[in-house]
């Protein structure tokens, strides 16, 4: 399908991918970034059935074709769903390929139960509050972890039972017997988290593959997976953000004109949480 964008998320590390670059080894630069988009379909190609010109949608690129940071973006039709009239075109954006992944993660990969325990590392990101949100909305006990107290209170307000802070660094010993462990930080994941994983629970990576060795040693199952959008997930995430019970913020907002420099500023160490997204329609800034 045709869509005719209206705001594009932007994912700084989008831009180290190697899938952004080429596909299956042949360069296809120049390229157009911004895979998370939300807008409303132009044309609808042959054979798409459930999908009119003027439907509201949203969605994700897949990362090996031309993304959303333009007027209108090419989309297979398996990639995006349909968007509440209620919901904002800029949080949809926003929360696209966060909630996916958090979505997959906690019921694809290891389906959370109501009562289960759930470590989220790093409460405070994208991912991470995605994640303490589904979770809570899945009835488990959220314990998420921040590397600042000035978060604890605004993670606490997305459904976290108990929020600790655990420095950058710092190997907490207490965080132990967790169903489900899950790290949102995005670097190497530290002994500790293989530790607080009860015994065959499981350890979820959504950045570099687990070390099977440690998982060995602590007796703890691991996943690790690329997300990927489809109907189903994105009817259901759209169901949420309809009815309130998830949110994504936004830092900052560009016209697509300065694309650069939303680019440079969603790459920035320390920025503000919240996705950067570059809005189309003029008439919206």
């Amino acid at each position: 399908m045709l869509v005719r964008v209206e705001a594009a998320a932007i994912t700084a590390p989008e831009l180290t991918w190697a899938e952004t670059w080429e596909s299956d080894g042949v360069d296809r630069t120049p390229i157009i970034p911004s895979h998370e988009f939300a807008g409303t379909v132009a044309e609808v190609g042959d054979g798409v059935e459930g999908f009119a010109a003027g439907d509201p949608v949203f969605g994700l690129v897949p990362f090996d074709r031309d993304g959303a940071a333009a007027e209108f973006v090419a989309v297979p039709a398996s990639s995006m769903g349909h968007r509440s009239s209620s919901v904002d075109p800029t949080i949809a954006a926003a929360a696209v390929l966060p909630a996916l992944t958090a979505w997959e993660a906690l019921h694809d990969r290891v389906k959370l139960a109501a009562g289960q325990r759930l470590l989220v590392r790093g409460g405070a990101g994208a991912v991470g509050s995605m994640l303490t949100q589904i979770g809570h909305a899945a009835d488990a006990h959220v314990t998420a972890t921040v590397s600042s107290a000035d978060d604890v209170e605004r993670v606490r307000s997305l459904g976290a039972d108990e929020v600790v802070v655990v420095p950058r660094g710092s190997d907490p010993e207490d965080l132990r017997g967790f169903d489900v462990v899950v790290d949102a930080v995005g670097d190497r994941i530290p002994r500790w988290m293989y530790a607080a994983a009860a015994p065959h629970g499981t350890l979820i990576s959504l950045q570099f593959p687990p070390d099977d060795e440690l998982a060995s040693e602590y007796g703890v199952s691991t996943v690790f997976f690329v997300v990927s959008a489809d109907a189903r997930r994105l009817a259901e995430l759209d169901d949420l953000l309809a009815n309130r019970r998830l949110t994504a913020e936004v830092a900052s907002l560009f016209p697509l004109e300065r694309g650069r420099e939303a680019f440079e500023t969603a790459g920035t160490p320390g920025r503000r949480h919240g996705k950067v997204l570059l809005l189309v329609r003029a008439d919206r800034i």
